[in-house]
């Protein structure tokens, strides 16, 4: 049987982990300054180590895991999610920012609120009060 790494490029683990599609993505991620280990900046060749807290931010989503186990080989998720546990508070955090998006959603009766959305509606407005002052 083959021993598995003890340690992994994190650029590595993350694409084995499958936060992202490709190496490249995964690299970028961490020199954009999106992953950070054990709360600090890191460089796409630091070597990761088994207990290491990641925080990863995807877009609006951050997740915050702890490396459970290590590897430099992509397989199915399933597999992937063997090797990290998310913690708690990364878990309510994305509960929480769910929540929102929903209630963004029912709010303003569209799926994604971005700002064109809301420069069209703050023209709208404008209109409108054009309107009604020559009335």
């Amino acid at each position: 049987m083959i021993e598995p790494p003890s340690r992994v490029r994190i650029d590595k683990w993350l694409w084995a982990a499958r936060f992202f599609k490709s190496r490249s993505l995964a690299q970028k991620a961490v020199t954009s300054g999106r992953v950070k280990c054990n709360g600090e900046r890191v460089k796409p060749g630091r070597t990761i180590r088994l207990g290491d807290h990641v925080r990863v931010r995807r877009g609006d989503e951050e997740m915050i895991v702890v490396v459970k186990l290590v590897s430099e080989q992509r397989r199915g998720a399933p597999e992937a999610q063997r090797l990290y546990a998310e913690t708690a508070e990364s878990v309510a955090g994305r509960e929480r920012q769910k929540g929102r998006r929903r209630a963004e959603r029912e709010l303003f009766g569209v799926q994604r609120v971005d700002s064109r959305f809301l420069d069209r509606k703050a023209i709208r407005r404008l209109k409108e009060r054009q309107r009604n002052g020559r009335e």
